[in-house]
């Protein structure tokens, strides 16, 4: 298996700004984490985001802001991975490296207020609030600016974020940084986990996946999700609950069964307590918003 944890982003020593531009049929799908801060707009795709402790669903006009070694993946959905698929994924993220800026952070007046985002280690932020719409447009056209002009724009992105004028939401607690073998670990356990998501497993698989006793392997798992490997199990199955509901016209009974629920009483309580409200009311409340 592939590294997947110690992820380098291509770059020279002392580059603070660092653009990518993401066009593929779906984006990459391993667990991993890097030193640089990161700034992603999605434009097109649709999937599961991971990071820590969260779990949620992304969609084009998300935008997120990731701090250093923040162990995460977007991961896109099976229909984006089927051969044959004419559908896209795509992305711009700019990456900041506050490692290259040396003393010059704490030493620069100027550049104090930066200090807030060098100590974000191993959290992750959606981004919302009045300045959403400008950082939008200023990553979507990241890829015209070269040189000086490219640094200013990426100043400008930090000062929209630091100010109140724009909102960043939690997502996560901020997270130990993942040694190589834990991280394969994790990404081994993830992606068992949502290749059978839908399917009666139990403990032992999963913790077999790591090649540990299901003592040690629910330790290790608690402490890098902060769920119980039921409670993760069952949030990965509600969160396909909630895709079907906003895309299907299936009914709750059939949504239920396919994401692996046999009794549909369990599966309305389990839903109620991870999202606070029925899915029959979920799903009208998803109606009369995209109205």
């Amino acid at each position: 298996m592939a590294k997947v944890i110690s992820f380098q982003i291509p770059k020279s020593n002392k580059e603070f700004i660092r653009f990518q531009e993401d066009r593929a049929a779906h984006f990459y799908d391993k667990l991993h984490q890097h030193p640089q801060l990161q700034l992603t707009l999605i434009l097109e795709g649709k999937g599961q985001f991971f990071s820590g402790e969260y779990l949620g669903r992304f969609q084009a006009g998300d935008v997120f802001f990731l701090g250093a070694n923040a162990a995460h993946v977007f991961r896109s959905d099976p229909e984006f991975f089927d051969k044959g698929s004419r559908l896209c994924s795509s992305g711009n993220t700019v990456f900041f490296d506050f490692q290259a800026l040396g003393k010059a952070i704490s030493d620069v007046e100027d550049l104090a207020s930066l200090q807030r985002f060098a100590e974000m280690s191993g959290t992750c932020f959606r981004v919302i609030g009045e300045g959403l719409e400008t950082i939008q447009e200023i990553l979507e056209n990241f890829g015209a600016f070269r040189d000086l002009d490219r640094f200013l724009q990426g100043i400008r992105l930090l000062t929209i974020l630091e100010r109140e004028e724009c909102e960043l939401l939690p997502l996560n607690e901020s997270q130990p940084r993942l040694n190589e073998r834990d991280g394969a670990r994790m990404n081994r356990v993830m992606e068992f986990m949502l290749r059978n998501r839908f399917e009666p497993i139990t403990l032992e698989q999963t913790a077999d996946q790591a090649n540990m006793s299901k003592e040690a392997f629910c330790r290790f798992f608690k402490l890098r999700t902060r769920k119980t490997f039921t409670q993760y199990l069952q949030q990965l199955r509600i969160a396909e609950a909630q895709k079907l509901l906003s895309e299907t016209d299936l009914s709750i009974s059939e949504i239920a069964y396919r994401v692996g629920y046999e009794n549909l009483s369990y599966f309305n309580r389990s839903f109620k307590t991870l999202t606070g409200i029925a899915p029959r009311e979920w799903k009208k409340k998803q109606l009369s918003t995209s109205v």
